[in-house]
């Protein structure tokens, strides 16, 4: 079995978004039914594909796997997980306080960090309560994106340093004298994911240069937490003989070379290699197979379906540029290639003389790598979430706290240090950067789809958390969200896969933003084998597996579409990117 041997009753998957944490978290947990244990899977994503890749529906209760005897899994519900912990909060208080107040407390449990706190509050009953998962032998993490988890993981130390230095009596988190009651869960799930007896992180990569750079990065952070019984799957290597085929070579020469200059760090850990599977990952039979690849069927064929395919992306970037300004965001699951579209739509605007900048709001950005070198008329930014606290924070103590007292002035700076406080900043910062939309193009590579719907539902407890704390609300965050509904302002790209589950999340993305008044101008379909051109066997297997979802995105999900093929030659630099496009 190449799977990683594994000692330890909790397992943690983690990685930079797309690289198969669900599918492996799956296979691992399918494989240890097989040998006899009872086994949990818990999904902490905020944008879970959990239910997907298992082939049935889950909530937040355990769920058996059909065909998968002593298999289960559930799924943390951000939303539900936050109706329920508000009214935990705000039900003691019914009847006692006057409605007005509630009212206030009911408003102030409704901003986007309400639900990551709530939601870590669920991952705290599992990890820190021993009895919460008794029944089961063995309880495996399928986690966020790494962003995400990393402040996930975080959250207890953070939330036990607010509760001590508060003085005050509530906060975003709750009353304090209910926070405290859960100060010992936060303890003891800190000591789990600490203790090497009881936990492993397995680190999940592709066998690419920013993967295995965000998993060291992973690594030595989680290192610096006490998390340090870890290990490395490098997931989907292709391997075999490429037969002088142009995309099989270069698949193999540019994995070879990642794992080559990976750092010593990372080198170090123990390592598990997946193979790669042309047929997916969706479904029990595929889960086997990623276990046991020997028992994949060889392909039969070297020749691809002939198929209708969408055009290039220069269509897109043609119609785009004729406008001569606006918001182009690239938006979709964690992995999909988000950031090298942007950059390629970037570069393209800017060579045809447009003032253009690229920001992103995506805490494990690469977007400057991605471009790697100057561009005339591009400017690359990036939306820093420290920094753009610290200026926040300065502000409203500024304007908000020259006529306080000591007492008070204490009691805004308290409020200050909640973990909403980042939010607003970084909603601030968004709204700043898409205001640079009037005078020029801006190309937003923008989150995973979890943090990024978050965001973009953030207007109106913005508007309410910025008046408790008395600042002041700028004209572009009150221009925000007309201009993301404005299809002449901003035009919205979804970026998906060609495969199963990166077109379903993309399906979900796509009604999310019709429930917030956002129609996608265009669907790119990214990273295609079936366009690439290659003969080998097995990746035409894989063109064949992709046939049905590209005509499913041409002919379905969207009123325009792109496809851009798997390049042999690597889409960085300018070169890079120009034939990303398709000049």
């Amino acid at each position: 079995m190449p799977l990683p041997t594994i000692q330890t009753r909790y397992l943690f998957f983690t990685g930079k978004g797309g690289v198969g944490k669900t599918s492996l978290s799956c296979a691992m947990g399918l494989a240890l039914t097989e040998a006899g244990k009872k086994v949990l899977i818990v999904s902490t994503d905020p944008s879970s594909n959990l239910d997907e890749v298992l082939g049935i529906g889950l909530s937040q209760s355990p769920t058996a796997i059909p065909g998968a005897p002593g298999l289960f899994a559930l799924n943390i519900d951000p939303e539900a997980a936050a109706r329920a912990y508000r009214e935990r909060m705000v039900a003691p208080y019914r009847g006692i306080l006057p409605a007005a107040a509630i009212q206030s407390m009911e408003e102030q449990f409704s901003g986007a960090c309400t639900v990551e706190i709530a939601a870590f509050d669920e991952f705290s009953k599992l990890l820190g309560d021993p009895t919460a998962t008794a029944e089961f032998d063995l309880v495996i993490f399928d986690t966020a994106p790494t962003g995400h988890t990393l402040r996930l993981l975080t959250l207890p130390s953070a939330w036990d340093e607010f509760i001590s230095s508060s003085t005050g009596g509530a906060s975003c988190l709750g009353p304090l004298a209910g926070l405290e009651k859960q100060k010992a869960l936060y303890a003891a799930t800190v000591a789990r994911l600490s203790s090497a007896t009881d936990t492993t992180v397995i680190l999940v990569a592709r066998a690419d240069t920013a993967s295995l750079r965000e998993a060291n990065r992973t690594h030595l952070e989680l290192a610096d937490l006490g998390i340090r019984n870890q290990t490395l799957v490098i997931n989907g290597l292709f391997s075999g003989n490429p037969a002088e085929d142009a995309i099989a070579a270069a698949m193999m020469t540019r994995a070879s070379a990642a794992i080559e200059t990976m750092s010593p760090e990372l080198a170090s850990l123990p390592q598990t290699r997946i193979p790669f599977l042309p047929r997916g990952t969706v479904g029990l039979d595929a889960l086997r197979e990623m276990a046991h690849p020997e028992m994949m069927l060889a392909p039969t064929s070297n020749v691809m379906p002939e198929t209708p395919l969408p055009s290039k992306l220069r269509g897109l970037v043609e119609d785009i540029a004729s406008t001569g300004h606006g918001v182009i965001m690239a938006m979709g699951k964690g992995g999909v290639g988000k950031t090298t579209v942007a950059a390629a739509i970037a570069v393209a605007l800017a060579r045809k003389g447009h003032k253009v900048v690229l920001s992103t709001t995506d805490p494990a950005a690469h977007t400057a790598a991605a471009i790697d070198g100057v561009v005339p008329g591009l400017t690359v930014t990036r939306i820093d979430p420290a920094q753009e606290v610290r200026q926040y924070t300065e502000e409203v103590l500024t304007k908000a706290g020259k006529h306080l007292d000591a007492g008070g002035r204490a009691m805004l700076e308290e409020d200050l240090r909640s973990p909403c406080t980042e939010e607003i900043a970084v909603f601030r910062a968004f709204a700043r950067t898409v205001d640079e939309g009037k005078d020029g193009f801006v190309v937003l590579d923008t989150a995973p789809t979890g943090h990024t719907i978050l965001l973009l539902d953030a207007a109106e407890a913005y508007h309410r958390e910025v008046m408790r704390t008395q600042g002041d609300m700028p004209e572009a965050v009150r221009q925000l969200l007309p201009r993301l509904r404005d299809p002449s302002y901003t035009r919205v790209l979804i970026v998906t896969l060609p495969e199963a589950t990166p077109v379903h999340e993309a399906e979900r993305l796509s009604a999310d933003l019709a429930r917030a008044g956002i129609e996608p101008y265009a669907w790119v379909v990214n990273q295609s084998l079936l366009a690439s051109g290659t003969q080998h066997p097995v990746l035409c297997q894989r063109g064949a597996y992709e046939a049905p979802f590209i005509r499913r995105v041409a002919d379905d999900l969207s009123r325009q579409s792109a496809l851009v093929p798997w390049l042999a030659e690597a889409p960085v630099g300018e070169a890079g990117l120009d034939h990303l496009v398709g000049q």
